[in-house]
Order: C-alpha cells, then structure tokens, then sequence
C-alpha cells in the first residue's frame, strides 16, 4: 500500500464516519417539524431505494454472478427486515427520549454486542482483554447517562431501550450477513438487501397512515433527501471505497470519530448538553470499543 493510497482511504473513511454522524442531528431537526418517526423513516427508506437498486442491477451484472436460490432470497428477506429495517426503525423511535450524542454512542457499542453474539453463536472463546474492554464501554456510558439521571422520567429508560435493540439488531444483522457476503460480494448483498430494506420501510408507513401523510412542507422534503443521500447513500459509498485502501480493521478505527462528531453537533446545532462527563464517557466508550475492534 503507498502512502497517497493510504492517504485516500483514511479521508474517503473519515468523510464517511463525519457523514453517518450527521444523521441524528437531521432526525433531530426533522421531529422539531412534527414529523412522525415512521414517515421520516420512510422517506428516508424511499428516497435511497434508486441507488440501493441500481447497486444491486450493477454488481449482479454479467453471467458471473451467483445464481439466487429460494433460501437465498429468504435469508437477505429476513436480514433486510429483520435486521437493517428494524434496527432503522428502533433507532428512529427512540431518538424521540434522548439526544443526538447519546444515541450515537449507545448504537456504537454494536461492535461489543458483535463479539458477544460470535461468542455464544459461534462457541468462540472471549478473552480477558475483550471483556475489559466492554466493561470500559459500559462504564463510559454510564458516565454519559449519570447527570440526566437525578432529573429524568421514564423516557430517558424508554429512549436508551429502543437504541440498544437497534445496536443489538444491528449486530445480528452483522453476524447473519458475513457469509452471504463472501458469497455475493459486498456490493450485490447490500444492495440487494437495502433494497428490501427500503420496500419494507415503505409497506410499514402504508400500513401505518394514510397516503395523505405525505403532504409535507418543503423543509421536511429535503430533510428526508439529505437523511437519504448525505447521510446513508454518500457515506456508505465512501466508506467502502475507503476500505478498498486502508482494510476493515483501520476503516473501523478511524470509524470512532462519529460518536465524537455527533456529540459536538449535538452541542452546537440542537443545543444538546456538553460537560465533562459527558466528555469522559465519551472517551471511555470509545477507548472499549476500538479495543474490541482491534481484537477482531
């Protein structure tokens, strides 16, 4: 690897990462409009749907390509609903009960929950070290949850629930997915299954309201645009180019700069609380979780 290949991967990385961490604060701003979460989910959902199908059209291109059994489709079904729609969905919810910083935090504990389910699910063994490390995770968000304690109500309780099963689901999603993806290739598996995703995401809100639900202001409009293309299309293309330079393992470390860019957004876009213990915490968790990443 040269230094200037090196160079591209870490930027086109950490433009990813700042991109992702900028999806709480659009959320936010969406839900100051009254917006419902669904409805913003699913224009979310809708709006990336074209680029999610034209990956899927482009990497399934050719005769090369592997040939999709029933159980094939049933498995990326049950990943995209299951797991990516679901975690997108519990996430949405319980950004309604607490703020931007703290919901990226608790969704970056999702690498721990990844090594824990491999351990049961795949009988490998934890090793001291890892368990030192999620102890810290926690620990560290302990430290970001404690000055909202003494003054909070159940929805604080309600809020860090829904993010944790969103970080859990998440992590399923994950360990269900690695061996489709050595099968189909990243680009056609998260294409494919976004896709599903997304035509999930918009089966939901028909279910849930009216056709009518949709007359929105301008404002919201471009809202769910941005939370499409700037904030899941875009970075998920860099982050995958970025890969291609630097590997996994460093894209994952350079990766611990959303939490700590959402947590300074938070602060000056929504005027989200910031004080040092928040700020401990931060370093707490993130310290945990990048030694996690660096076991794996």
């Amino acid at each position: 690897m040269t230094s200037r290949s090196a160079l591209v991967g870490i930027l086109l990385v950490l433009a990813s990462a700042v991109l992702f961490s900028t999806k709480s604060i659009f959320i936010k701003l969406g839900y100051r409009e009254a917006v419902d979460p669904i409805t913003l989910l699913t224009l979310r959902m809708v709006l990336s749907l074209p680029f999610f199908l034209a990956m899927a059209l482009w990497a399934s291109r050719g005769g090369a390509a592997t040939p999709l059994t029933r159980r094939d489709w049933l498995a990326l079904a049950l990943l995209g609903i299951g797991g990516y729609y679901l975690a997108a969905l519990l996430d949405f919810l319980g950004l309604q009960y607490i703020s931007a910083g703290l919901e990226r935090l608790v969704l970056f504990l999702y690498p721990t929950f990844t090594v824990l389910i491999t351990a049961l699910w795949l009988k490998r063994p934890v090793t001291g070290r890892t368990w030192t490390a999620i102890a810290i995770s926690y620990v560290g968000m302990a430290l970001v949850v404690w000055p909202d304690l003494h003054h909070s109500s159940g929805r604080l309780a309600l809020g860090m629930t829904l993010v944790l099963g969103s970080s859990l689901t998440y992590a399923l999603y994950l360990v269900g997915s690695g061996e489709m993806i050595q099968r189909l290739g990243a680009n056609r598996f998260t294409g494919i299954t976004l896709s599903i995703a997304c035509i999930a995401g918009g089966l939901h809100f028909l279910v849930a309201n009216p056709v009518s639900a949709l007359e929105l202001s301008p404002r919201v409009w471009s809202l769910g645009l941005t939370l499409a293309v700037v904030c899941t299309v875009l970075p998920a293309t860099l982050l995958t180019n970025g890969m291609r330079h630097i590997g996994a393992t460093r894209a994952a470390l350079i990766g611990a700069v959303g939490p700590v860019a959402t947590l300074y957004l938070g602060y000056a876009v929504l005027g989200e609380t910031l004080g040092w213990m928040q700020a401990a915490g931060t370093a707490f968790v993130l310290g945990g979780v990048l030694m996690v990443s660096r076991q794996r």
